[in-house]
C-alpha cells in the first residue's frame, strides 16, 4: 500500500480545517465523548502519533496538547507532514510497527491512519456545518477497506471503537456510506 489514500485523507483534512470558525469549539460532534475542540485534538494529535508509532519512538509522555487552543490548521499541517514522512521512509510498509491495540505492518497501519484521518475530518465537518461530500473515490475505498477489517467485535456503544451499523439515507454521498457504516448517524 502506499501513502496515497492517507495523502488524499489529509488534503480533505486541511479543507475542514480551514472552514472551522472559532465560536465552533465547543459545538458537539457525532462522537458523542468529544465536542469540536476535542475532535480537532484528536485529528491533529493522531498525525503526530502516527509518525512517532511509525518512527517506533516513544510516545510523549504527560498530557497531550492542546492544538485546539492554538494554530491547530498549521500544526495539523506539520504533523500530517511528519506522519507521510514516516509512512514514506524505507521500509516502513513492510516493518511491523507496535501500537497499543497490537502489531501490525506498516502497510496496514497506512490503511487505518487514513481511515481515522478521513472519518474524523467527516465529523468535523458535519459538526461545524461544512460539507460532507469529500473525495468520493477515497471514501469508496476507504469503505471497502473498512468492510474488510472491521470484525463485529470491534462494535458497540462509546468508547467502543465503532458504534453498531446505521443505515445511511438514500442519495447520501459516499463519505456518509462510511460515516454509517463506522457508526455515525449520518
Amino acid at each position: 500500500m502506499s501513502t496515497q489514500p492517507l495523502e488524499q485523507a489529509i488534503t480533505a483534512a486541511k479543507a475542514v480545517l480551514a472552514g472551522v470558525k472559532p465560536d465552533q469549539l465547543s459545538a458537539p460532534t457525532p462522537c458523542k465523548s468529544w465536542d469540536v475542540s476535542g475532535l480537532l485534538n484528536h485529528l491533529v494529535g493522531g498525525q503526530y502519533f502516527f509518525a512517532t508509532a511509525v518512527k517506533g519512538d516513544k510516545m510523549p509522555e504527560g498530557d497531550a496538547p492542546d492544538y485546539a487552543s492554538g494554530d491547530f490548521v498549521a500544526a495539523f499541517a506539520e504533523g500530517s507532514a511528519a506522519s507521510v514522512a514516516a509512512f514514506s521512509a524505507d521500509g516502513a510498509m513492510d516493518k511491523i510497527i507496535h501500537l497499543p491495540f497490537g502489531d501490525m505492518p506498516g502497510a496496514a497501519f497506512v490503511g487505518i491512519a487514513a481511515t481515522d484521518t478521513f472519518t474524523h475530518t467527516w465529523d468535523l465537518a458535519k459538526a461545524t456545518g461544512q460539507s460532507t461530500d469529500l473525495s468520493p473515490e477515497l471514501a469508496a475505498a476507504l469503505l471497502e477497506g473498512a468492510k474488510s477489517f472491521i470484525p463485529e467485535s470491534f462494535r458497540g456503544e462509546e468508547p467502543a471503537a465503532f458504534g453498531p451499523i446505521q443505515t445511511a439515507p438514500a442519495g447520501a454521498t459516499k463519505a456518509d456510506e462510511l460515516a454509517a457504516f463506522l457508526g455515525r448517524t449520518v
